[in-house]
């Protein structure tokens, strides 16, 4: 397998932004880390290994950028204000600058696929949403998806509020948006397990709010023996790549 160790200056944050990339080829996949990861756990924990036969076949092509968690959604310090700026930031970076990176390089023109397990899932449904014409595609495994897990009551800032994908959506009435939803793949799945209360709500409640904006989706609850950790994950991510293929997404 094709394997790069990469970094970027980025002008949005101000700093060398690492990411990793594995593949020769296919639809790029964006890789958002879980709660202040970093761009090496997704092959650390095995997420790549397991899902070799897509990378290896030509048909997806993983990119695991660093995080920036720790100076917005997890900077207790800050008020709800700051940590939504510090993510905006974070959010340029991605779009202005990785992106472009990756189009250049890889000679990609389509669209790409957001995904990430826990917090990162959050982030690949927000990304997904925020910017359905460069993400066709969010796979999010065991996610919330409500701002205020992190901030608490953030009341009308709306800085936070257009990072809150259960409130950003529900209020939703632009047919840009809501056309490119309509059309695009979005993967949610949970476990019913251990640690997996939280997301089971919020999973929950996205649900509702898909269904009240005619966005069609796929949301998947797993079991009671499937647990918030890296072994069930290892199980679900292969899966729905494998649906995927099967309806030529990739």
């Amino acid at each position: 397998m094709h394997f790069e160790r990469r970094s970027q200056w980025s002008g949005e944050l101000g700093r060398e932004m690492h990411f990793n990339v594995y593949g020769h080829a296919g639809k790029p996949v964006i890789v958002f880390p879980s709660s202040g990861g970093n761009q090496n756990e997704y092959g650390n924990f095995g997420m790549i290994d397991a899902c070799r036969s897509f990378i290896e076949r030509g048909l997806i092509k993983f990119y695991t950028p660093d995080s920036y968690d720790n100076e917005s959604w997890l900077a207790t310090w800050k008020s709800a204000h700051d940590m939504a700026l510090a993510h905006n930031a974070y959010d340029r970076y991605i779009v202005h600058e990785l992106v472009p990176l990756i189009r250049h390089e890889s000679q990609w023109n389509g669209s790409m696929i957001a995904t990430g397990c826990s917090m990162g899932a959050f982030h690949a449904i927000n990304f997904a949403l925020r910017h359905p014409d460069l993400f066709d595609t969010a796979i999010a495994l065991s996610g919330v998806y409500d701002a205020r897990f992190f901030t608490g009551d953030f009341g009308s800032d709306q800085a936070v509020y257009f990072n809150s994908p259960i409130d950003y959506v529900a209020n939703q009435n632009d047919e840009w948006f809501l056309a490119r939803y309509r059309q695009n793949h979005y993967v949610v799945a949970v476990g019913q397990g251990a640690w997996e209360e939280q997301h089971i709500a919020d999973t929950s409640r996205l649900q509702q709010v898909f269904n009240s904006k005619a966005i069609s989706a796929w949301f998947d609850f797993w079991g009671s023996d499937v647990d918030h950790d890296w072994p069930w994950w290892r199980v679900q991510m292969p899966f729905f790549l494998g649906k995927l293929e099967e309806q030529g997404v990739i």
